[in-house]
């Protein structure tokens, strides 16, 4: 029977070009998902850009324009980025579309009707020569704890997280005028009541979530969850439907994170699927959630409990595919720090599934990593170039040159059809526990085995001395060759694709390639090129 799986990846901000790291974490759910379809599941992966928050207001305040039209730029460049990486997004979107703001309000509506949500009174600064309210990130003032300059949410020198109660000094942002704090309402969320939920959550899912995302999420259960204020004095966001908070937005860690479901919704009724009965909790069905480690109480704590305020019979996160991150000199990269390496620039330099291929047998799937463009093109050279490249070019143009790619039926190594075998087994089942750097390292071994094979039968000598083993041995080459680009597709397809069209062979498929008959190949092209270290 076929299964349900449901791929969410995170949605990343509107303010800044994609880097590195972003590629790192959002790059398994791609993989996960290629992977599913392959094996003939129903799979729905969505993704988009988050457009609202302080940040991009304060930006457009700089800028001198509309916090739209910072987000719409961003979002369209997010778009094409995944596009040139060759994600397989079923719906790329944004939380600016109107789908996306209809539903949120609905979940909205349905949480405060099922008693989630309730009316607080607390004291937030205000700007009286501005007029208004003013959010964290619109503070300017002192930091408590190193004097140095700080807004109400960071300090920008000593970066420790603050809250806008603690801040010395403090002005308003866009006049500089001081701020006084004046009584305002807003609805909160109950997220305390979900606390043994959660624990029980955590425990159900003990081996299927990353180590450090369970470990992240007993911690912050550990502290006891405290409820959170669901709506913000914004002008740039998604309006709360309640009567007497007209002047209020849903806050955007609300909001975006239900992206997952609404952008779930909007794809399962394009393909015909009932959402709900899709996402019912069942054996049948999996749902897993790519992401980075700083986005972990999101997706291991708000997100269950906001599924349980809507009252959604949903299945729970099945999978945290939660990645670490990629530094640079052991540093974080940051857009403070000016030391991102952003993916646009990458693309332009390297072939994207070298990029692919590096930050999955390379990344930071269980502990930090640091990123270099030397060992990028060092991994890039002996894997891609001197392993898989090498075998499969050194095959087919041999029997291109000396046979006019015409490859006669024969016998295949018995031992390499239930070694080919044991890799679908086995990577599979890795990939399906979002295990991919062992699953892709599983993949090279096989690849590296056909190297041997070819190297130990010695083609080059049967071909004038016994023709019959020449056979069996090209013949089990080219076996090979074909489950090699079944084996590789989810991680480098653009690669996969172009070795099937060698060999004339029909879609990807998540099981052993069988061929049979002749076979006539077209002519070999070089896979990669090798990279000059001393270029980079």
């Amino acid at each position: 029977m076929k299964k349900n799986i449901f791929i969410g990846g995170a949605w990343p901000y509107a303010n800044y070009s994609l880097h590195i790291g972003h590629l790192a974490a959002l790059l398994p759910g791609d993989i996960i998902a290629r992977y599913y379809r392959g094996k003939g599941d129903n799979v729905v992966y969505v993704s988009g850009t988050d457009s609202h928050g302080t940040p991009i207001t304060v930006n457009a305040q700089k800028t001198g324009i509309t916090p739209k039209e910072i987000a719409t730029h961003y979002h369209d460049e997010f778009s094409k980025t995944f596009e040139s990486l060759n994600f397989s997004y079923d719906l790329y979107t944004s939380t600016m579309s109107s789908y996306h703001k209809q539903q949120v309000q609905e979940y909205f509506e349905k949480m405060l009707k099922n008693g989630f949500l309730y009316k607080k009174i607390e004291q937030q600064d205000f700007c009286n020569n501005c007029g208004k309210f003013i959010s964290d990130r619109e503070i300017i003032g002192t930091c408590p704890h190193c004097k140095g300059k700080s807004n109400g949410e960071q300090c920008d020198e000593c970066l420790v997280a603050l809250n806008a109660e603690d801040v010395l000094d403090k002005h308003c942002k866009n006049c500089n005028t001081p701020t006084v704090l004046k009584d305002n309402k807003h609805l909160y969320l109950k997220l305390s009541v979900f606390q043994k939920e959660l624990e029980k959550l955590i425990k159900d899912t003990e081996g299927l979530w990353r180590k450090e995302a369970t470990g992240e999420a007993r911690k912050f259960l550990s502290m006891g969850l405290i409820d959170r204020a669901a709506t913000r004095q914004l002008d740039w966001g998604i309006d709360v439907p309640v009567k007497g908070f007209e002047d209020k937005k849903i806050y955007v860690w609300i909001e975006a994170v239900l992206g997952y479901l609404t952008t779930g919704k909007a794809v399962s009724e394009q393909k015909g699927i009932n959402f709900d009965e899709y996402m019912k909790d069942s054996p049948q069905t999996l749902t897993y959630y790519v992401h980075g480690k700083d986005n972990i109480p999101f997706h291991a704590i708000i997100f269950p409990a906001l599924i349980k305020a809507i009252g959604l019979e949903y299945q729970l996160p099945k999978y945290i595919i939660s990645s670490s991150y990629v530094n640079s000199n052991d540093e974080k990269m940051s857009k403070s720090k000016g030391n991102l390496t952003t993916i646009n620039e990458l693309v332009k330099r390297y072939n994207v599934d070298t990029l692919r291929y590096y930050l999955i047998a390379n990344g930071p799937e269980k502990k930090d990593v640091n990123f270099s463009e030397n060992d990028l093109a060092l991994n890039h050279n002996k894997y891609l170039v001197g392993t898989l490249g090498n075998f499969i070019h050194r095959n087919l143009s041999f029997i291109f040159k000396r046979f006019n790619g015409i490859i006669t039926e024969a016998e295949i190594d018995k031992d390499i059809i239930k070694e080919t075998k044991r890799t679908y087994e086995e990577a599979g089942a890795l990939i399906e526990k979002g295990e991919l750097k062992s699953a892709i390292s599983l993949v090279m071994d096989y690849i590296s085995l056909g190297n041997k094979y070819y190297d130990t039968q010695q083609p080059w000598k049967l071909a004038t001395e016994n023709i019959e083993e020449f056979n069996k041995c090209v013949y089990t080459c080219v076996y090979m060759t074909a489950n090699i680009a079944n084996l590789i597709y989810p991680f480098i397809p653009a690669t996969s694709k172009k070795i099937k069209q060698m060999l004339r062979l029909s879609n990807f498929k998540w099981e052993e390639e069988m061929i049979k008959g002749n076979i006539n190949i077209d002519e070999p092209k070089i896979l990669f090129e090798r990279i000059n270290i001393k270029v980079i």
